[in-house]
């Protein structure tokens, strides 16, 4: 009985320091745009998740799709809209941030070939505290803007 007890508290405390490890930080609804043919540069989007109870800052992304990879913002610049490079990420603690086409977004500069539909390719997002989490990712086609709504109730039977 006492060992069954001393089990169950070594597989408790296991779970915990484990759980702890990974920063209880978590990626969701993960992609990257597909790429047209000769457009070397693309971008991914995703929902950062954090549930831990400290504020994660995402300071970097690598993936093996692309030479060159920077987090970037869609700012106003003197009354225009202007994508620039910022050193971080911030994600409170319990809360979401999106990433997503207009917004935060990963740019993937230099791609090693093109990014297509159906594809995956690996990316890892490192934080400050020097944890990284690494996720393999699909390859979705991204209209700009709000035109992915246009083609709704367009739906002719040929």
């Amino acid at each position: 009985m006492s060992f069954f007890r001393l089990f169950i508290s070594a597989i408790a405390l296991f779970t915990a320091s484990f759980s702890h490890a990974h920063g209880e930080f978590f990626i969701h609804d993960a992609y990257a745009r597909a790429s047209a043919p000769g457009a070397p540069n693309s971008a991914a989007f995703m929902v950062l998740d954090n549930q831990s109870d400290v504020l994660k800052r995402v300071v970097s992304a690598q993936t093996p799709a692309a030479k060159r990879v920077e987090l970037h913002e869609h700012a106003m610049a003197d009354g225009m809209m202007k994508m620039r490079q910022i050193p971080q990420i911030l994600v409170p603690s319990g809360e979401q941030v999106v990433l997503q086409p207009g917004g935060l977004h990963v740019m993937l500069f230099d791609l090693v070939k093109p990014l297509k539909v159906g594809e995956q390719i690996s990316l890892t997002l490192t934080t400050a505290d020097g944890h990284s989490l690494t996720k393999q990712i699909p390859v979705k086609s991204v209209m700009g803007g709000m035109q992915h709504h246009s083609d709704e109730g367009n739906h002719h039977h040929q």
